[in-house]
């Protein structure tokens, strides 16, 4: 019997993991008060794509490596507060809150703040790539399993009930694509007779999007059109 509130403590948990231990602060953040061209050698011996200026130890935006070509070495990073980029995480956000701000900033590099916004340090992506391949939905050997349905008919619930009524346990699960009309459902297992299923989910309407060497239907349908193309060419 499914025991749901087990499932979704657990899943909970696996995206409230923290990721502070990777805040780091290898290098100071830039004061809004440094020359343009301190600025410019310190980005030439990194790669980073933005880093943090403070102002009087407040966080006041990021500046980007790209801009910087643009700028008059004589001037100060101040004369080009209005550039600054506003990114940035808390210690309480969340990995996945994280990679989505990485992503939509297009950084390597994000600034982060307490809950009193003062400057902690920064997350650099590849550490927080790392911590999500240590993820037991990375880590743990399993087979990802892909279905599609429509967008107000799919259930979280019962894709878990599926799941485990065939003996399966799920590692993780995550959206991977979403428009008006339809859902995709990428999901880790662990154990579990995978034919079954794939069988279950298509009974209840899923699509199954993923190949499996297992999927009995599929094969099924393959040899019997392999028949009829042997047939058609007798």
């Amino acid at each position: 019997m499914l025991n749901f509130d087990y499932f979704a403590s657990n899943i909970a948990h696996y995206f409230m993991t923290e990721i502070t231990e990777y805040i780091t602060n290898d290098f100071k953040a830039i004061d809004s008060q440094d020359s343009i061209s301190t600025v410019q050698s310190f980005f030439d011996d990194l790669h980073f794509s933005h880093f943090p200026i403070i102002e009087e130890g407040i966080y006041i935006g990021s500046i980007a490596s790209e801009d910087l070509q643009t700028f008059d070495i004589e001037k100060k990073v101040i004369d080009y507060k209005f550039t600054l980029e506003g990114f940035f995480a808390r210690t309480t956000t969340i990995w996945l809150d994280v990679l989505e701000i990485f992503a939509k900033n297009h950084t390597n590099l994000v600034p982060v703040l307490d809950e009193s916004n003062a400057y902690v340090g920064y997350y650099e992506i590849e550490d927080i790539m790392k911590f999500f391949h240590e993820t037991p939905f990375l880590k743990e050997p399993g087979s990802i399993l892909i279905v599609k349905k429509s967008a107000v008919e799919y259930s979280m619930s019962q894709i878990t009930q599926i799941i485990e009524s065939n003996n399966g346990k799920l590692l993780g699960v995550f959206i991977s694509d979403l428009d008006a009309q339809n859902v995709e459902v990428t999901l880790k297992l662990s154990i579990g007779a995978i034919n079954e299923i794939i069988q279950t989910f298509r009974r209840y309407d899923y699509e199954i999007i993923s190949e499996h060497e297992e999927d009995n239907y599929i094969n099924n349908l393959k040899e019997r059109s392999d028949y009829l193309e042997k047939y058609l060419n007798i």
